[in-house]
């Protein structure tokens, strides 16, 4: 018997499985990015305060939460841009029609006249902004029916 008779095998390994849990991890991270450092505005110069603390951050609870940022000439910055109190009123109103709009998506009613947005307004505002500037902001997410705020300051230290 001569050796020629055996062939050679080549085995190959399979991919696919390796190459499906590979993009299984990718979809799972990007889907569990956390993309809130994107609102915050690096041109705000924050107030320095002595009792500034961070908000208690209960993770049993999604709490929605709406970042304004107030450059120190009162205006409202959002995506690159600049807004007087007009065309920040404007913007307002608009995300409070797309926190209601989520409401009802979800089966919740929602009554003006009763009810308050569950969204939290966390308001940066630079330090050598007006207060009229930032009541005017205040005002403004009062009347859609935005009721809680948090405001950002730099711990002193």
């Amino acid at each position: 018997m001569s050796g020629g008779l055996i062939s050679k095998t080549k085995a190959e390994p399979n991919l696919t499985p390796l190459l499906d849990i590979v993009f299984q991890l990718i979809t799972f991270f990007m889907l569990v990015i956390n993309f809130a450092g994107d609102n915050y505005d690096q041109r705000i110069n924050l107030p320095d305060a002595g009792s500034a603390r961070p908000v208690e951050d209960d993770s049993r609870i999604a709490e929605d939460r709406l970042v304004l940022n107030v450059d120190s000439e009162g205006r409202l910055l959002r995506k690159d841009r600049a807004m007087g109190i007009d065309e920040a009123a404007d913007e307002i109103r608009h995300e409070a029609a797309l926190v209601k709009l989520g409401l009802q998506s979800t089966g919740v009613k929602f009554d003006p006249a009763s009810d308050t947005l569950p969204t939290t307004i966390i308001l940066r505002a630079d330090k050598e902004t007006s207060f009229g500037a930032v009541l005017g902001i205040i005002k403004a997410c009062q009347a859609q029916g935005f009721r809680k705020f948090a405001l950002k300051a730099m711990i002193r230290g």
